[in-house]
């Protein structure tokens, strides 16, 4: 994604062209990018060989889904929809893993009969379901335990996932007793030890922490796992002041770790995946003009994309056509929805703007349209795949008689 010859470009197509013929707001995904992703994902830990699952909550397009399972990977899944979609998709069931603190009596149910790889358990009470279940079904159901390692993940509050204040995984002396009882159930195979601590880990030593905590559990439970599920929370670039995640010291950190322990590694990645892949193109529909600062009111709202009100999450904003003539206010850049957290960025320096105008909000590829609602009555966005110069519609814009 690039200017050329001062037109905002979504690999060969002008995201001019894209408004005129799509409208706004609109989101788009490289394929190009999305390929990228993952082969360097899978080249940067090549040496301990993973089984990668994607994680579906950061993108629900049931295309792009299939495009991703083209490459061999597998899907992580927090709910019995998007367990569908991963199946719809073609993902093998054997690359599927089941997480999440409040698996209904339904989804249990849904994904032993889908016979997936692992449900990963979060608590005493969800073992003995996933037992019950299993035992009416005459089946051995292979589970995994989470653990919460008690790591600060150093990343927002609302993101981060294992610490003992958080609601999930259980602590090292939980995990002990479910690790015994599962090894006297005649209907669990306990198969994994699962942690996660967070989305949007810039910096390795967290992982490296998390690493220290697991190897101390490994040595108290007396179990061969199969597999440890380390999670994702692999961060990106929202702006270039950003540190970047290093592949090398994590892989590093892994490798020393698999001296030890005999498993197979599986991560969780999602945002790391498919994030930097899109863009939401918006419209300038007013310029409001206050003292000291211009409202930019956009026709993208909150309800398309909800990271900058839900976390206070920074997306880039870029004009879709380049000048050097720059605006000697400052620019807030809002959406029409009648909230004040209806916003999504204030810049002290950006180009003039007129209204009409067409901004890339950029970097929306995860956590973007699968956590768009229809607040106000809104319809979702259009969802195109860019593939050089073809533009392939994957999800149509929603139209009002769907909502009411």
């Amino acid at each position: 994604m690039k200017y050329i010859n001062k037109k905002f470009t979504i690999e060969k197509v002008s995201i001019e062209s894209i408004a005129k013929k799509y409208g706004t707001p609109s989101y788009c995904y490289s394929l190009k990018k999305l390929r990228e992703n993952i082969n360097n994902f899978k080249q940067s830990f090549k040496s301990i060989s993973p089984l990668i699952c994607f994680a579906i909550k950061s993108n629900t397009n049931l295309k792009l889904i299939k495009e991703i399972k083209k490459f061999g990977l597998g899907a992580d899944v927090v709910s019995m929809g998007e367990l569908m979609i991963a199946i719809k998709a073609g993902i093998n069931p054997k690359k599927i893993v089941f997480s999440g603190v409040g698996k209904t009596l339904e989804e249990i149910k849904y994904a032993i009969k889908k016979n997936i790889l692992l449900i990963n358990a979060e608590s005493e009470s969800e073992i003995k379901q996933i037992e019950k279940i299993a035992k009416l079904k005459k089946k051995k159901v292979q589970i995994g335990i989470r653990l919460n390692p008690n790591t600060d993940a150093r990343t927002l509050s609302q993101i981060s996932t294992g610490k003992k204040e958080n609601k999930f995984g259980v602590n090292g002396k939980t995990f002990i007793q479910l690790v015994n009882y599962c090894k006297k159930s005649n209907y669990i195979e306990l198969k994994c030890l699962s942690v996660h601590i967070g989305s949007q880990i810039l910096n390795h030593k967290p992982y490296e922490k998390m690493l220290k905590a697991v190897n101390q559990i490994l040595n108290k439970a007396d179990h061969k796992f199969e597999f440890i599920d380390l999670g994702g929370g692999m961060g990106i670039q929202y702006n270039n002041n950003n540190e970047k995640l290093n592949y090398s010291k994590y892989n590093l950190a892994i490798t020393k770790f698999l001296k030890n322990h005999k498993t197979k590694i599986i991560f969780e990645p999602g945002r790391s995946i498919i994030g930097s892949t899109g863009i939401l193109i918006s419209k300038v529909v007013y310029i409001k003009k206050n003292v000291g600062k211009n409202f930019i009111i956009l026709d993208a709202a909150m309800n398309d994309l909800m990271r900058p009100a839900l976390y206070g999450a920074k997306h880039t904003i870029l004009p879709s056509l380049w000048s050097r003539k720059f605006s000697k206010k400052t620019y807030e850049f809002v959406g029409p929805i009648c909230e004040s957290t209806d916003k999504f960025l204030t810049l002290k320096k950006f180009q003039e703007l007129s209204e009409k105008e067409l901004v890339v909000i950029c970097d929306v590829g995860a956590y973007g349209i699968s956590l768009s609602s229809n607040y106000n009555v809104r319809p979702k966005p259009i969802e195109l795949l860019i593939d050089g110069s073809k533009i392939k519609v994957i999800k149509k814009r929603q139209k009002y008689e769907e909502i009411i």
